[in-house]
């Protein structure tokens, strides 16, 4: 007889599988991201009772399958809703955004507390506090820490010039060299970004986590652009696929 195992997860995506199941993506805590079929789930007022909605943190009982990566959901009981998550489009844009991220940039079974971690605080935050420029952008520049795809922000990538020491006040963000390039150095590459000076500093506080951008103090517009572009398209990359949610995420102010 298989055995089963609990650990606490995170609902990442559902999709209806036949009439009455559903296919679950999920972030564990203690088994990484897997997916599982959960039998009845469109149709069970017992065992899965509004807990396997995205956002929902859950106690996950599953049993592993032979020669198959899809476990079998046995059991989820909801831990915590995040109930002002769906309380507005824009709050559910950012949740729906974070989670998505989350899931692209994370293998199937790869293990990691720290990320589940993150994805859990981020959540809580975002349904305590609200939505904000610093929350997203810390969160997605720690979540590159986290799996292994953190942007160089304090040189140029190529030629290593030092950006403190550097005159230059436009730098270029290069998706494909992981990080900032001097003017110089981003004639060789043709997809790269304007950054300015003021974004690069932006981003490096956040990064370090510093809290240098000050919530009463709106940023120019522009620089807003460009660090969001930059980041959300480092993301991107590395996802290799389009985000989905990003168009629903831009329909919203984040200053």
């Amino acid at each position: 007889m298989r055995l089963s195992h609990v650990t606490p997860a995170i609902v990442l995506r559902t999709r209806p599988f036949g009439e009455s199941d559903k296919i679950v993506s999920l972030l564990t805590e203690n088994f990484g991201k897997m997916t599982g079929i959960a039998k009845g789930a469109l149709r069970s007022r017992r065992r899965f009772v509004n807990s396997l909605e995205p956002f929902s943190l859950v106690n996950l009982r599953f049993q592993e399958r032979v020669h198959s990566n899809l476990v079998f959901i046995l059991g989820a009981e909801l831990a915590h809703g995040f109930r002002h998550l769906t309380s507005s489009l824009e709050s559910i844009s950012h949740a729906s955004y974070i989670v998505e991220i989350t899931d692209g940039l994370t293998g199937e079974r790869d293990e990691s507390l720290a990320v589940f971690q993150h994805l859990r605080d981020g959540l809580s935050s975002l349904d305590a506090n609200g939505t904000s420029l610093r929350f997203l952008t810390t969160f997605e520049l720690k979540l590159l820490k986290l799996t292994g795809y953190q942007p160089v922000l304090d040189a140029c990538k190529r030629c290593g010039g030092d950006r403190l020491t550097e005159a230059s006040a436009q730098w270029h963000f290069s998706p494909a060299d992981g990080g900032i390039l001097c003017e110089v150095c981003a004639r060789a590459r043709r997809e790269t970004l304007p950054l300015g000076a003021m974004a690069v500093e932006v981003l490096t506080a956040l990064q370090l986590e510093t809290g240098a951008l000050p919530d009463a103090i709106p940023l120019p517009f522009s620089v807003v652009q460009e660090l969001r572009s930059a980041v959300m398209r480092f993301i991107q990359y590395h996802m290799d696929k389009e985000i989905k949610s990003a168009p629903f995420l831009y329909q919203f102010s984040l200053v």
